[in-house]
């Protein structure tokens, strides 16, 4: 069962608008990266569902954020149909977030007052996603759509809450240029989580990354 409540995540969003998203099978490594985040500021943290077993990975992740980071909302990525939502939600999932939008996902977490962050690509998928509760809504791939959607989408819809994700970088430009659209967080991956940095353990520069990132989001 999730540990933090909508409302709870919902204001954890808005005070530090940027959510890792992240992925490996190792859970060792997985917590790491967890903690450095943490260390570095952050609250939310997305780890996808993208590798065989990744729900045992997360189980485990869960255990490990409950007694390491309690103030950290622990949500699962890339899910795309219900079953899996219930699966990560019996977890302890705090937030569930999607590359797609599919309302029968939006059922089963409002059934469990788990907030349910679609991927929309449009306009009318944003609409389709606010009518059936959802908050907030994912604008993917960003690096495709760009901050003139966001702004073109807000100005007849002021009232959406917008998270991008895909292609966004932690430098102050970019994020800036996310801001100023006026999305309301930034998913981040691969760009805060170089490959090189992982494999070398860097934890270090992730937690100053992670504050730097932070720093220019607020």
């Amino acid at each position: 069962m999730a540990k933090h409540d909508k409302l709870s995540v919902m204001n954890k969003m808005a005070a530090a608008p940027m959510v890792p998203v992240f992925y490996n099978g190792d859970v060792e490594i997985a917590k790491a990266v967890v903690k450095a985040c943490y260390d570095g500021g952050v609250r939310l943290f997305e780890f996808t569902n993208r590798g065989d077993f990744a729900h045992e990975v997360f189980a485990e992740l869960s255990k490990f954020v409950g007694k390491e980071c309690p103030e950290m909302a622990l949500g699962v990525g890339s899910v795309v149909e219900p079953a899996t939502a219930a699966l990560y939600m019996q977890m302890g999932a705090d937030f569930v977030v999607g590359p797609l939008f599919n309302p029968e996902v939006a059922k089963i977490c409002n059934r469990r007052g788990v907030p349910y962050i679609p991927g929309c690509g449009s306009v009318s998928e944003v609409g389709f996603a606010q009518e059936v509760g959802c908050e907030v809504c994912k604008i993917f791939p960003g690096d495709v759509l760009g901050p003139k959607l966001v702004k073109g989408l807000l100005a007849p819809m002021p009232w959406s809450k917008l998270m991008v994700t895909g292609g966004v970088e932690p430098t102050e430009e970019n994020l800036t240029s996310w801001f100023k659209a006026g999305v309301f967080a930034v998913g981040m991956g691969s760009k805060l989580f170089p490959k090189e940095v992982v494999a070398s353990k860097d934890w270090v520069s992730i937690t100053a990354k992670c504050r730097e990132a932070l720093s220019y989001c607020k």
